[in-house]
Formats: C-alpha cells, sequence, structure tokens
C-alpha cells in the first residue's frame, strides 16, 4: 500500500493497474477499504487509485481540526505528489463533495466524475425526516461527543444498518482499527456535523454551493450518477436524483439495484460495471 508525504503528514492509498488515473474517494465513516470488492471488478484499462483521507484509514492523523477545508488541502497535495492529471473521479458520501470540489477548482485535469449517495447541494433542517434531523441534532449537540467518540457508534451503526447486509465483523474490523481512541475518531464526528444545513456550516455550505456552479456549468466534463433504492438512508432518492437530472451537466443517471448508503458493500459488482460501461462509452480511457 503506496505512502505519499503530504504537507505535515502522509496519505496512504491503494493502486492497481496503469493508465488513465481513476481516483476513488470514500466518506464518513470509511476508508479505501470500502473500494476493495469495486476495484478488483472494474474492467478499465486504468490506474486505480483510492486514497485513505487524512486522519482516515492508514493516513496520518495530524492535530488539525479535519475541516472539509483540511481533507481537501491534504488531497490536493496528494494530487500534487503523484502528479495525477486528466483524472476520473469517483466519489461515495463526502468524497464525492471532495471530488466536486476538487474538480470544481481544478477543472482543466479532471476527464469525468462518477458519484453516488453524496451531498448535491445545501440542504435545509426542514427537507431532514424525523430520523435523520433527530440524528443530526444529536451529532451536533454533546450527545455526538459521546455517541461518536467514546462508544464509536456511528462507524459501528454504518456497517450495520447503513447496510442492506451487515458487513462481517473480520471486514468490519479493518474498518474499526484506525479508530481505537477517543481523539482518533474526532475526523468521523467532524463530518458527522458537516452536512450544510440552513447555512451552517458556513465554510461547507460555500465549498457546496462552489462545486454546484461547477456542476452546472462543465458542460464538456462526463458524469455519471449511480443510483439505488430499498434503503430509508438513502441519500440521493428519486426526488433528489430527479433535481440531479434538471441540475448537473452532461449527467448520465444508472440505476444500480437495492442498497444501503454504504453502496460499495452492497453492490460492488453493479458499481464497478456501470462505471466500466460508462467510461468506456464516454472514451474516458
Amino acid at each position: 500500500m503506496p505512502e505519499t508525504k503530504v504537507l505535515d503528514s502522509v496519505l496512504h492509498h491503494e493502486e492497481s493497474g496503469s493508465g488513465v488515473p481513476f481516483v476513488f474517494l470514500h466518506g464518513n465513516p470509511g476508508s479505501s477499504h470500502l473500494w476493495r470488492k469495486v476495484l478488483s471488478a472494474v474492467d478499465l484499462p486504468a490506474r486505480l487509485l483510492a486514497p485513505d483521507l487524512i486522519g482516515m484509514g492508514r493516513s496520518g492523523k495530524p492535530e488539525i481540526p479535519y475541516r472539509f477545508g483540511d481533507h481537501a488541502r491534504y488531497l490536493d497535495a496528494w494530487f500534487d505528489e503523484l502528479g495525477l492529471d486528466e483524472v476520473v473521479l469517483v466519489g461515495h458520501d463526502w468524497g464525492g463533495s471532495l471530488a466536486f470540489d476538487w474538480a470544481a477548482r481544478h477543472p482543466d485535469r479532471v476527464r469525468g466524475v462518477a458519484f453516488f449517495e453524496t451531498i448535491m447541494k445545501p440542504m435545509s433542517w426542514s427537507e431532514l425526516g424525523e430520523a435523520p434531523r433527530a440524528r443530526a441534532e444529536a451529532m451536533r449537540g454533546p450527545e455526538g461527543e459521546e455517541l461518536v467518540l467514546e462508544r464509536n457508534s456511528f462507524l459501528e451503526s454504518a456497517f450495520a444498518g447503513g447496510v442492506l447486509n451487515p458487513v462481517p465483523e473480520e471486514e468490519k474490523a479493518a474498518y474499526r482499527e484506525p479508530y481505537p481512541t477517543r481523539e482518533s475518531r474526532r475526523p468521523i464526528l467532524e463530518w458527522a456535523r458537516s452536512l450544510p444545513l440552513d447555512g451552517e456550516p458556513a465554510d461547507v455550505a460555500e465549498r457546496v454551493a462552489g462545486y454546484g456552479k461547477w456542476l452546472a456549468s462543465s458542460v464538456s466534463v462526463p458524469k455519471l450518477l449511480l443510483t439505488f433504492d430499498s434503503s430509508p438512508t438513502l441519500l440521493i432518492g428519486p426526488e433528489m436524483a430527479e433535481w440531479c437530472a434538471e441540475n448537473v451537466a452532461a449527467l448520465e443517471i444508472e440505476h444500480c439495484g437495492a442498497s444501503g448508503h454504504h453502496a460499495p458493500e452492497d453492490q460492488p459488482e453493479a458499481i464497478a460495471k456501470a462505471v466500466s460501461a460508462w467510461a468506456r462509452r464516454r472514451e474516458l480511457v
């Protein structure tokens, strides 16, 4: 597993193949481990890379706030250190947001973007259902520190309730390993508190609004939205998919079956097949 020096720390990543770089970005509370079954099923003459975000997986854990901008800075340095250009991005959850953000700020270095279950636009509290609203309120208050930092319940529930088929214990151990202590779980809590609702947190809302403009205007960059069903925890259901169709330029939408939010655990082969077919169809490799 390669290790790259970035800023004052290191980023680890998984890598295989050669050719056009395809970068797979995970979200919260995952790591490159999320992509293991997807990467092995991708059928492309391409260089596949899946980094661990700073403070997550096997990457370094510097003493930083772990805000969206922090993750973006370390990712920027990683892209630059590896000299990655003409990149195809594949993003899930906050990895999708970071992919959009990087593409919006480096439009001359991106060939295409595939995404699913990510944050497409700033939202309001009124848009959330009862359960998501209660969860967001808990994360942002003192209870969040107890749930995430003390009990690590965000991670435990993610790969039990955030999937249709609970992740086997031996696989969950790989997700759990980077977070043995209270402070090591700080990135998870910061991400959990970062969903932009009614303009807060302001720094994240600004980033999301910024990449939204790029998504709407980048007509020359092919984009692929993968959708799923059967889970009440999905970020992108039919209504949001319709919004994407109306507001994201050069977009194709492909349905990949039943899944929970952490779709690479439930539908890895379908994701790999859809991304591979789209990349060939749009001549990205």
